[in-house]
């Protein structure tokens, strides 16, 4: 029977934490639970408090390294300099692409990695003179007036006076 009160000993003395529960936050919750009519664990009438909301003076800071819209002029040395070009574009930065450095073989090899990774990124790319392209990220519009428009708008307003 030794044996057997160890056991009723131990059970007990795991179980006793259990016992009186209406100490502590369980009968904080008791308590409130009499505030109105249950049926089993249904609450008929409950009521609600609803805690006002205190005015915020929150100030929006800009994050220290911002850096806003940034333009970065490259002029890559060879096709293993397009992989850093792209973690630029990726990194949502303008890239001005300045070729003249390269031959024309690797010069459209370049040009073809980027226009793709541009493309895959939802960005826009631009040549804007000889060797020279514009990336940009999908975060800036780029936009150009193309030979046709700038003859008409000239035409239009470029008329002698009658």
């Amino acid at each position: 029977m030794a044996v057997a009160d160890k056991f009723k000993g131990i059970i007990d003395f795991l179980t006793s934490g259990f016992d009186g529960r209406e100490d502590g936050i369980y009968g904080e919750m008791m308590e409130e639970a009499d505030e109105y009519p249950t049926q089993g664990n249904y609450a008929l009438n409950p009521s609600y408090t609803q805690q006002e909301e205190k005015p915020q003076n929150s100030k929006v800071v800009n994050h220290p390294n911002y850096r806003g819209y940034e333009v970065m002029v490259c002029e890559p040395r060879s096709y293993e300099d397009s992989i850093s070009i792209v973690k630029h574009l990726k990194d949502r930065k303008t890239i001005v692409l300045n070729l003249h450095l390269l031959d024309k073989e690797q010069a459209l090899r370049i040009v073809d990695f980027l226009c793709g990774a541009t493309h895959a990124l939802s960005g826009s790319q631009q040549k804007i003179g000889d060797s020279v392209f514009i990336f940009t990220p999908i975060n800036v519009a780029l936009s150009a007036e193309s030979q046709k428009s700038k003859f008409i708008r000239d035409a239009l307003w470029n008329q002698p006076e009658a």
